[in-house]
């Protein structure tokens, strides 16, 4: 059960668990429908009941969600019910515990979300609202060390209930990369010998990217593309204008080939002030690419800062320009950092590791 499907490690997650699990563990999966800046993920193969599940606070919806997702709960009659996303654990969570027999409970944190996303008082709220919700779960899971402890350090569960499983993508595509596909610089107008950086996921204030903006800003010459869209796309495009790089800062919109498009890319880049596991440095480094990111949440899970990237300070455009540009200008090292990541995260987060991760939990809780 997921709040919603949208661009993300939680919906790859859980469309992969689904479809993965399934000779063994027949899953129902139950979402939400995402905004359609968010976009969408899905398998042909899976299909999604849906509830109405709201990513905001709606209690009049919310309310429907808790009272459908009951329904489902004694329709379906699962042996386990696991959560993913914060809405869908509270309202999951919450209904199971009217519901007889009570399935076994999971909940896994896909990042450390009480943190960066909302105002002192209301992040306070949510901290005792998962204490107590914690009580009730039988097994808490974290994509990282580094969230796990996180959420410890909260008062969130007690260590013997948590458990670290790390994100497991289908990365075939990536893989498959052997270099510039020109897809990307055809449709943004770049030639092949033009510096092009990209960020690539939501255009939403715990990204940052207007760090990543200001960054660009101080390396002459160099373009920047963010691909997504998001609620922030137009504070971002006049950020953009008021510091006259127009001309260098392209927003094309979320990818129709993203393997094509990382391909194309010589630095991707993650400007965020909180993240779980990080979908889009685990897909460019699967593809050879080098990276720069901010060392917050479970981003030194995946990069190991000189020796599989450059990790940098949150909110420090000087830092993301001075990595950014030792990148650039040491095609060597960027390439040895980038072929080691890529040796990592095809060996650590493939989908078939995450499946096996799962099944053999599964199987501990019910069998």
């Amino acid at each position: 059960m997921a709040t919603r499907l949208n661009i993300g490690g939680p919906a790859h997650h859980c469309l992969v668990l689904t479809k993965g699990l399934a000779d063994e563990f027949p899953t129902t999966l139950a979402a939400g429908r995402p905004s359609a800046e968010e976009g969408e993920l899905g398998d042909p193969d899976v299909l999604v009941r849906r509830l109405p599940l709201t990513r905001s606070l709606q209690p009049a919806t919310d309310v429907q969600a808790l009272a459908a997702t009951w329904t489902l709960l004694r329709e379906v009659r699962p042996a386990i019910l696991h959560t993913h996303m914060a809405k869908a654990g509270t309202v999951g969570r919450t209904a199971a515990i009217a519901v007889r027999p009570r399935p076994v409970t999971l909940h896994t944190f896909h990042g450390h979300v009480l943190d960066g996303y909302f105002r002192p008082s209301v992040a306070r709220a949510f901290h005792q609202v998962e204490r107590t919700l914690a009580r009730f779960t039988d097994v808490l899971i974290a994509v990282s060390p580094q969230v796990r402890d996180e959420l410890l350090a909260l008062g969130i569960g007690t260590p013997e209930r948590w458990r670290v499983v790390p994100l497991g993508l289908r990365l075939d595509g990536f893989a498959a990369v052997t270099g510039p596909s020109g897809r990307l610089r055809d449709r943004l107008g770049l030639s092949a010998d033009v510096p092009l950086v990209g960020a690539l996921g939501r255009i939403v204030p715990i990204k940052d990217l207007a760090t990543m903006v200001r960054a660009v800003a101080r390396l002459d010459g160099v373009h920047l593309a963010l691909i997504g869209d998001g609620s922030q796309r137009d504070e971002l495009e006049a950020l953009v204008a008021s510091l006259g790089v127009g001309g260098r800062v392209h927003l094309p919109g979320w990818a129709d080939d993203v393997p094509g498009w990382v391909a194309d890319l010589d630095v991707v880049c993650l400007t965020s002030r909180s993240e779980g596991t990080p979908v889009a440095l685990i897909e460019a480094l699967a593809a050879g690419r080098p990276v720069v990111a901010t060392s917050v949440g479970g981003v030194p899970f995946v990069v190991d800062d000189g020796a599989t990237g450059w990790l940098v300070p949150p909110g420090d455009p000087a830092a993301v320009a001075e990595a950014v540009g030792a990148c650039l200008s040491d095609p060597g090292e960027a390439g040895r950092r980038a072929a080691a990541g890529r040796t990592e995260v095809l060996t650590r987060f493939t989908a078939d590791r995450l499946v096996a991760d799962i099944r053999a939990l599964y199987r501990e809780l019910v069998l």
